[in-house]
Order: C-alpha cells, then sequence, then structure tokens
C-alpha cells in the first residue's frame, strides 16, 4: 500500500559510553519541498508530538533518507521508522532520571556512575545516530557521543527486574530510571532497533520536556543538537 509515496510497514507495539556527535545539517532549497507530509494509519499509535517531529523530518528531508528514531520524553515512548516513514515499531523507554533537554559539558567523561542526579539528563535535539559497541562488547545505538549516550537493551543486573517492571507498567512517571540513555526491553531493541537503526547510520530526534516541540523542531532551517 502506498500512501503520499511513502511505504506503510507493519507496526509492532512493544508494551551507556562512546557514541557519534549530533550532526548539522545542511542548509535546505525551501522549493524542493515536497507538499506537506501525513502518515497514515496505523501511525496514529503515536503522540501528537511525535508525529508532528516524524511528518516535518519526512517533509523536509532531514532524515536524510536514513532509518530514525522519535523519542517522546514526555509520554516515555520510542518510535522507530524506515527511511521511507514506514513505522517499523513503538515501545516504553526508560530515559535519565532527572528532567532537563541538555546535558552538562564533560558529563560523559570518568565514572558515569557517579554523575550527580541532577545532571543525569536525556538531551532533546537531533542527533546523528551510529551502531556501535561499548566497554563490555554489547551492540547499542550510540546518539550522543560527548554525553556517552546509547539506545540499548535493559541490562542484567541488581536494577534489571525494577527496569523491566518500570517498562511494563504503562505510565511514564515511573520511566525515569537511567543515567540519560533510552533504554528499552531486550526483545524489542532485537526486533526492532538492531535491523534499523543497528546496521546502519540514521538519526534519532529526542523530543524536548521543558518547551515545545515546534521551539526546536520544524523551522526550514534543519535543527541540530544544541551543545
Amino acid at each position: 500500500m502506498q500512501f503520499g509515496g511513502l511505504a506503510l510497514f507493519g507496526l509492532v507495539v512493544a508494551s551507556s559510553l562512546v557514541s557519534p556527535r549530533a550532526a548539522t545539517a545542511a542548509s535546505l532549497d525551501i522549493a524542493a519541498i515536497p507538499p506537506a507530509v501525513h502518515l497514515p494509519e496505523p501511525a496514529a499509535a503515536l503522540t501528537a508530538d511525535a508525529r508532528y517531529v516524524a511528518e516535518w523530518a519526512l517533509q523536509s528531508n532531514d532524515n536524510q533518507n536514513r532509518p530514525f528514531a522519535v523519542v517522546d520524553k514526555k509520554a516515555a515512548r520510542i518510535y522507530v521508522f524506515d527511511a521511507e516513514g514506514g513505522l517499523i515499531g513503538a515501545a516504553n523507554a526508560l530515559l535519565g532520571q532527572a528532567p532537563g533537554d541538555h546535558s552538562v559539558p564533560g558529563v560523559g567523561d570518568g565514572d558515569l556512575s557517579r554523575i550527580p542526579l541532577a545532571d543525569r539528563t536525556t538531551p532533546a535535539g537531533r542527533f546523528a545516530s551510529q551502531p556501535g559497541r561499548n566497554l563490555s562488547g554489547e551492540a547499542i545505538v550510540w546518539f550522543d557521543y560527548n554525553a556517552a549516550l546509547a539506545i540499548h537493551r535493559v541490562r542484567p543486573g541488581a536494577s534489571q527486574g525494577q527496569r523491566l517492571e518500570r517498562l511494563a507498567s504503562g505510565t511514564p512517571a515511573d520511566n525515569r530510571a537511567s543515567l540519560g540513555c533510552v533504554v528499552v526491553m531486550p526483545e524489542f531493541y532485537d526486533s526492532v532497533v538492531l535491523p534499523t537503526l543497528g546496521q546502519h547510520r540514521g538519526v534519532v530526534y529526542v523530543l524536548p520536556e521543558l518547551q515545545p516541540v515546534q521551539a526546536m523542531f520544524g523551522t526550514a532551517q534543519p535543527v541540530a543538537q544544541q551543545r
């Protein structure tokens, strides 16, 4: 099925120490921007803010014909798309323990476990993502090199059970549990994130929580992460 030239893929609904720097995109030729893109069903499962950014990214080609993810921090949800805008999957996500749309400079240096609680944020912005591995050899998707932030699975350990419960709770109120990374269920990572963003470079849009999403995304000039 074709809709506005975009292939619609099936929706999969499921319930951190090196990464690439956020990229600055080139200016767009406004005359070359196609008519407004409107994602069809079943993309209605997106939050209003996530839909807004996904449609803007496709209309302006800000995703540069690469697969992309939209992380809605207010809803504690991640949405993963193919390069043409097909929604591959959506899931609950764990985010930084502290609210905030910026990272403290140098937060990714040294012992991550010693990061003060107030600095454990998931920064908002447009990030160039890249598949990689952490120091333990685990496959992850880096989205902010300087802040040592990635999309990764819930890891084994003392907090594993509690984190799985938070992801399964169905409410975003208890999903602030990471040092700043975007953490998802292992099965969602393996079936959606890994084959889509874990094989090639992509784009990750993390939506702000302290300002309107339109203040960061949706301008004629593609938004670069502010640092």
